[in-house]
């Protein structure tokens, strides 16, 4: 193996590390505290060649309120 390729490989690896600490320590987009009823979940993909996406959903902290949301409109 070249010392290029070996350059190479250590960059991506060193690359690789730092997106992962920096995405772990990367604050939250909304906190909970603004609204104590709702946790705030968030899905961020990143598919790697510059698309993604990244959706944020309020669910209610109350079990039955979060049930609810599974019942069909017409049922009571």
């Amino acid at each position: 193996m070249s010392l290029f390729m070996s350059f190479l490989i250590l960059g991506i690896v060193v690359m690789t590390a730092l997106v992962a600490l920096i995405g772990q320590r990367r604050p939250p987009i909304e906190d909970d505290e603004t609204d104590p009823d709702y946790h705030t979940l968030r899905s961020d993909y990143q598919s790697g060649m510059g698309g993604g996406s990244m959706r944020t959903w309020k669910v209610p902290k109350d079990p039955d309120e979060y049930a609810r949301f599974f019942v069909p409109k017409g049922k009571k």
